[in-house]
């Protein structure tokens, strides 16, 4: 018989999941405690914007004219408890107020609230990013827990999804981790993850601790890398040479690889800050702190950017912002994405506004929710629109929309022709010849 799938969370992991589990071809019931959330998904409407994810979710939500019927959605752990075979569980695990660490009080609670519904064989797989030792102590807990007792097992499963990639990051993985302890565990998710693994995905098994290292260990690399190229912008500036050159030498070296060697304003997101600092929280728990001091400066040069973004502003518009028009490009963290958490664009634009600039944003899907966060910005509803009368323009997330503006159209509106590419992403000479003076960061000569 076919197995059935629950997904507890619904959020954008856990609407992710449960969408590409049903085109998979399962039967699929997602769980939510948010009443609002659960009537969207019902709806087929997603509440974060995620390239091809609504169009995916249509195609199988039930009630829905002309889908398959395998995706449905609840608020009742009993409901989920009595139709799952394996319980996917897919909630937050924020950042501590005020702390470095992982705030697990969410993936405790959906724990809590799955157990005591668990009266046969069943396999409960944890994908939120946790502080390495969670799968242990949460396996012990199912166990004694559920109805069911050792028979309700555990495997961990972390997530790699890239905000703007997710549907095609889940149904065509570049690595499944199976965290188990079991083989009856490693062959149930072999027989969820089977098509991607027909499809040349490839499939590692290891034991729990070293599942949830690998999701931080990734997210800590890449930081690095973020960081390192980061770096070498601000040598570049003193040195007045260009990291933009620089970086594409050193990634043509096959142990470098040119991949995130884009110098910029740093990364942000609801992700790789968090989860940097969870891991050197972590690690200080486990006696291991020293290992990870030098992730402190990652952290520091990645903040670092955003403030030194602002400084070239100030410099670019005479020394002060008072009586100043900014327009800022870009409210979220990345293109392709609506998400604004810890988002380097909005936080100049905030630090900027709060120093006494007139600060008018436009985003091309972010609009919304950084005006929930940023209520006191200006907003625009176009490129054109936030220039208008600016005397600095601030590039701080690539969209391609941006990338394909008129310079010479912008030209035409702004009160001065000056901008600041925050991303490195835009053609200096293009904007040079329509009588800009452009300025990136790293790049003094650009």
């Amino acid at each position: 018989m076919a197995l059935k799938i629950t997904v507890i969370g619904t959020g954008y992991l856990g609407a992710t999941h449960a969408a590409a589990m049903a085109e998979l071809g399962f039967e699929v019931l997602g769980l939510d405690v948010v009443p609002e959330k659960i009537e969207m998904l019902q709806r087929g409407e997603v509440p974060m914007y995620e390239p091809g994810l609504e169009e995916l979710l249509r195609r199988h939500v039930a009630g829905i004219e002309g889908s398959s019927g395998r995706l449905r959605f609840t608020t009742s752990y009993e409901e989920a408890g009595a139709f799952g075979d394996v319980h996917f569980v897919c909630v937050n695990t924020p950042q501590k107020h005020g702390e470095y660490a992982c705030d697990m009080s969410y993936v405790d609670s959906a724990f809590d609230a799955l157990a005591p519904h668990l009266t046969r064989p069943t396999l409960v797989v944890g994908k939120s990013t946790v502080p390495v030792g969670s799968a242990s102590r949460l396996a012990e807990r199912l166990a004694a827990s559920a109805p069911a007792g050792a028979d309700a097992e555990l495997a961990w499963n972390p997530e790699f999804l890239r905000e703007g990639f997710a549907v095609d990051d889940t149904l065509h993985p570049d690595r499944i981790v199976a965290g188990v302890a079991s083989e009856r565990a490693e062959e149930l998710l072999r027989e969820v993850y089977a098509t991607p693994i027909a499809g040349g995905s490839p499939f590692i098994v290891m034991d729990y601790p070293t599942a949830e290292l690998v999701k931080t260990s990734a997210n800590s690399f890449l930081a690095t890398k973020i960081s390192f190229i980061n770096a070498m912008a601000e040598v570049c500036e003193a040195a007045d040479g260009d990291v933009v050159k620089l970086a594409e030498a050193i990634g043509h070296d096959e142990r470098i690889g040119n991949k995130f060697l884009r110098a910029g304003i740093g990364f942000g997101g609801g992700c790789l800050p968090k989860d940097l600092r969870a891991f050197m929280a972590r690690a200080g728990e486990l006696g291991a702190d020293q290992a990870l001091t030098f992730l402190r400066e990652i952290d520091s040069i990645n903040m670092r950017r955003r403030g030194h973004m602002v400084e070239l502003t100030r410099d670019a518009v005479g020394g002060g912002f008072l009586g100043k028009r900014v327009a800022v490009l870009g409210a979220t963290f990345k293109p392709d994405s609506d998400d604004v958490r810890d988002s380097p664009a909005l936080n100049v634009a905030g630090q900027i506004h709060l120093q006494g600039g007139q600060v008018t944003v436009y985003d091309p899907k972010g609009m919304a929710n950084a005006q929930r966060l940023f209520p006191t910005l200006g907003y625009a509803d176009s490129a054109l629109e936030a220039v208008r009368g600016a005397d600095v323009v601030l590039h701080l997330t690539e969209w391609r929309e941006f990338r394909d503006l008129d310079p010479a159209a912008l030209a035409e509106v702004v009160a001065e022709r000056r901008i600041l590419d925050g991303r490195n992403a835009l053609d200096p000479q293009l904007w040079r010849k329509a009588g800009w003076t452009y300025r990136a960061l790293g790049r003094p000569k650009a």
